[in-house]
């Protein structure tokens, strides 16, 4: 079922937050050497661990290329005792790993239970790593095979620029959804037409620049996410001296000046950044805000730092109802994304 372009059918629908129980949690099985060029053989473990955590809460759902793709994913899952009853498997092939920003934007209507997919379009980051065709039509074939209404709102946007609080503001920033890579034939207004209709939103709320080393043009996910409908954590470098220091501090002072639609202030939490992770003298972009929030579990990406802990502990703080685990994230964070750029969620109605 395609819906192209109108959203007046959407009116009673919305993204939830990422807390929102989950029916499970969306994958694509990485095997592009080219996103890991000579390190791809060392994601698989931590990986693997990421699923199995998640597997303690929810379903996972991975897409793979192939049949081979499927029994060596199963191998990989078997060394670590994951419990393989909780993973399912689609032959939906992809080109990349980014399932955050390629796979399937689900929103509900939690009076009449019913689950609809946003397909935007994807263009890998402003075309920088074509092709990107596979990864494209990854919300389709999702919702073909449920047989879930989609909607193709015909414009470049991806997961990780945008998050929510499940009570009608969106966060994203000013570096990614108006970079001229993406939407260049669209301006701010228009661009926060697009979130309301088709997130089922009535705020935008924009920060500006994301951090050193994020190839996306500064994903939300690797600086500030709500962490409940009026808090957020944000990512703070406490080195002056740091290209992040200015970046991120201007980042705090715009969210000290936010209101969100009752006129409240954001609670803001400051998250530290972990230290620099270079490798192949290239700074990476390593950051604690990149976690995943599973039904059990948040998983925090770790970077064997001093900080990890700290991080870990703060954000244990923040969801009290869940079992904070940090993962190492040091080889995945070669491929410049960590476990929120790699999942995508489905959520229960």
């Amino acid at each position: 079922m395609d819906y192209r372009p109108s959203s007046m059918d959407l009116k009673t629908f919305h993204f939830p937050a990422e807390w929102h129980p989950h029916k499970a949690t969306w994958l694509s099985w990485p095997h592009k050497e080219a996103s890991w060029p000579g390190k791809i053989q060392m994601i698989y473990r931590r990986y693997c661990e990421f699923i199995k955590e998640l597997t303690a809460g929810e379903l996972v759902r991975i897409n793979v290329v192939n049949k081979e793709m499927e029994s060596f994913a199963q191998q990989q899952l078997s060394l670590i005792d994951t419990d393989l009853s909780k993973v399912e498997f689609f032959e939906f092939p992809t080109n990349d790993a980014w399932c955050r920003d390629h796979g399937p934007a689900f929103l509900i209507n939690p009076e009449t239970k019913q689950k609809v997919i946003i397909d935007w379009g994807y263009n890998a980051w402003g075309d920088k790593y074509p092709p990107y065709d596979l990864d494209d039509v990854i919300p389709t074939r999702i919702a073909e095979y449920y047989n879930l209404p989609v909607y193709h709102p015909g414009i470049v946007m991806e997961g990780g620029a945008v998050d929510f609080n499940g009570k009608g503001t969106v966060l994203t920033t000013t570096a990614c959804l108006l970079n001229k890579n993406r939407n260049p034939h669209l301006n701010q207004q228009q661009i926060e037409g697009y979130l309301q209709n088709f997130y089922g939103v009535e705020q935008v709320l924009w920060l500006g620049d994301g951090i050193i080393g994020d190839d996306t043009d500064g994903h939300i996910d690797d600086i500030t996410r709500f962490v409940n409908e009026d808090t957020v954590v944000t990512v703070i470098e406490e080195n002056k001296s740091d290209e992040n220091y200015h970046i991120l501090q201007e980042n705090l002072s715009t969210l000290k000046t936010m209101r969100l639609l009752n006129d409240k202030q954001l609670n803001i939490i400051e998250l530290p950044m972990p230290d620099p992770v270079i490798y192949e003298d290239q700074r990476l972009p390593a950051s604690y805000a990149n976690f995943y929030i599973g039904n059990a579990v948040v998983a925090v990406p770790t970077f064997r730092c001093e900080k990890d802990q700290k991080a870990v502990d703060i954000l244990q703080q923040c969801f009290p109802d869940r079992r904070v685990v940090g993962i190492d994230s040091t080889d995945i964070i070669w491929g410049l994304g960590s476990f929120h750029c790699l999942s995508q969620q489905e959520p229960a109605v």
